[in-house]
């Protein structure tokens, strides 16, 4: 068994039943609608993702990274390094010093929106358990609604509270049309 699901007719039932469901401990379920519900994830207790801090350091990598490239590749004669070294000049390389800031701001800020973009993709993906190919909800005939009119609430059977004939009478008592059991592919 996956879990269990209840059937809501209309938005208000759903965010209603949600701050319930939020509110007897559950840790493991969701809310699916046909289209966005208002506010509905707050209700839900949904809490902020980092992503957003991992995005932005993943973009300040990405500076410091253009930085130390465009002073290693466009800032140093490595031929002429030891005779710099030893004589102790400058050598002035196509004709900007060491590091010319203006002249590297197209690289620094490529690789800071490269890294940052490749993060977020990436870091959704991961954050949400993506790629799954199958998920046993699509394989129900009443969840095939919820694309049209119908909305749904799934708590899953790894929830530590969960057991089945208290879950199903709890989401009944919800005011849920249907409630039905879903199993695992």
């Amino acid at each position: 068994m996956w879990g269990v699901m209840a059937e809501f007719e209309s938005p208000a039932a759903i965010y209603g039943a949600a701050g319930k469901v939020r509110d007897a401990g559950y840790r493991f379920w969701d809310c699916h609608a046909p289209f966005p519900v208002h506010n509905l994830d707050r209700q839900m207790g949904v809490k902020r993702t980092i992503l957003p801090v991992v995005v932005f350091f993943a973009g300040m990598t990405g500076t410091m990274l253009g930085l130390a490239l465009q002073a290693f590749t466009n800032g140093l004669d490595w031929d002429a390094w030891l005779l710099v070294w030893v004589q102790g000049y400058p050598i002035l390389i196509s004709g900007k010093p060491l590091l010319s800031y203006p002249s590297m701001i197209p690289v620094i800020f490529e690789l800071t929106v490269l890294l940052a973009s490749l993060t977020a993709a990436g870091g959704m993906l991961a954050f949400n358990g993506l790629p799954r190919l199958s998920h046993p909800l699509l394989a129900n005939k009443r969840f095939l609604r919820c694309s049209d009119d119908r909305f749904f609430i799934t708590i899953e059977a790894r929830d530590p509270k969960f057991m089945r004939s208290k879950c199903e009478a709890f989401l009944k008592s919800l005011g849920a049309t249907a409630v039905e059991v879903v199993e695992e592919i």
